[in-house]
């Protein structure tokens, strides 16, 4: 391997994790961060560069994510097991199956990119704000396209309005000598920033000029303002100026997996009315004393914004649901198993 990194800590290694290492590991294993991963293996980068990985028995590349801190042991060139992350992004996966993909590890700040134009979506930038806050992950949202926009500061002033949570509203030009500049200050050495949002705004303009790499684009189509996917898998990178960054494919859907608390904090302001609601199970429908509906009747809330969060509230408490029958399920399987395997003993004693 070549040695093209100082020292762990410009990977992002912080005493988070060099707590979790005994002192027998650290004698025989390396620890490294996976920079990408495929279906049989994965790439670890150390301070001597990059390392190919493979997975060791009862671990999969679907429990492996980008920005994952790993023990390997050089010699196997092997994965010995994952640590303890400071942060996970996820979501579910498409389909009906109720269980996690997992999006990226240990991200410090989630770059959410939109556009000024027919591509933002409030719905779909708060499904991302609750991902970050869920994740304890500081959001920013990027708008791009405001040269081409009539009121780019309209769209920023909504943006804004997403929640108070929101570490800052950018709203730019990708292709103009300021828009780095405005994003770099979240990318400081050490730092892990990820990208994040629908293909064809821009993100592959910003992420190339913050790692000094031109990233392959596709046109846009112009009735919707959306671009084809360029990136088709996670990836992590050194900028040049300090830090890191996960480039992530544009996601047509995202599906929230297990994320009511990022919910409830993204919409803490109804959650603090919804507690004062005369009745414990108000829906927020056409209770008497629905401190919401009244908020709504008031012209003090957006009704667009009240039925966005209780959507997701509803699509959380399904995948909640479903999670916990899988897990009831596993159990139960497990309890006749063994109860099979102690009857069968009894019937066969030694």
């Amino acid at each position: 391997m070549t040695s093209p990194f100082a020292s762990l800590a410009d990977l992002g290694w912080s005493a988070h994790f060099a707590q979790q290492i005994t002192t027998a590991e650290s004698d025989s294993l390396l620890p490294l961060r996976i920079a990408g991963i495929e279906r049989s293996r994965a790439a670890g980068l150390g301070p001597s560069g990059r390392l190919l990985l493979q997975f060791p028995p009862g671990l999969s590349s679907g429990d492996v994510a980008v920005g994952d801190w790993v023990l390997a042991d050089p010699q196997l060139r092997r994965i010995a097991r994952v640590l303890a992350r400071r942060s996970l992004l996820a979501r579910k996966v498409a389909g009906v199956e109720s269980r996690a993909q997992l999006i990226a590890a240990n991200v410090d700040t989630l770059f959410i990119v939109s556009s000024c134009n027919a591509d933002f979506n409030p719905a779909r930038l708060e499904r991302y704000v609750a991902l970050a806050l869920d994740a304890g992950v500081v959001p920013v949202i990027v708008l791009t396209k405001a040269d081409l926009a009539a009121d780019a500061a309209a769209y920023g002033e909504r943006a804004g309005a997403l929640s108070p949570h929101l570490a800052a509203v950018l709203t730019l030009n990708a292709k103009a000598p300021e828009a780095l500049p405005a994003l770099r200050h979240w990318c400081g050495a050490g730092q892990t920033v990820a990208f994040t949002g629908s293909s064809g705004v821009g993100k592959s303009t910003l992420i190339g000029g913050l790692i000094g790499q031109q990233l392959a684009t596709a046109e846009i189509r112009q009735d919707d303002a959306k671009g084809r996917h360029t990136t088709t898998a996670r990836s992590l990178h050194l900028m040049p100026g300090g830090g890191l960054l996960i480039d992530m494919p544009g996601m047509r859907e995202l599906a929230l997996f297990d994320a009511a608390d990022g919910i409830a904090e993204l919409f803490d302001d109804l959650e603090a009315l919804a507690a004062n609601c005369r009745f414990r199970d108000c829906a927020h429908e056409r209770e008497p004393g629905c401190k919401l509906r009244a908020e709504v009747a008031a012209g003090r809330l957006d009704p667009a914004r009240l039925e966005r969060w209780q959507k997701l509230r509803r699509e959380d408490a399904a995948t909640s649901a479903s999670v916990h029958e899988a897990r009831r399920k596993g159990r139960s399987f497990a309890r006749m198993v063994k109860a099979a395997k102690n009857a069968k003993a009894a019937q066969n004693p030694d």
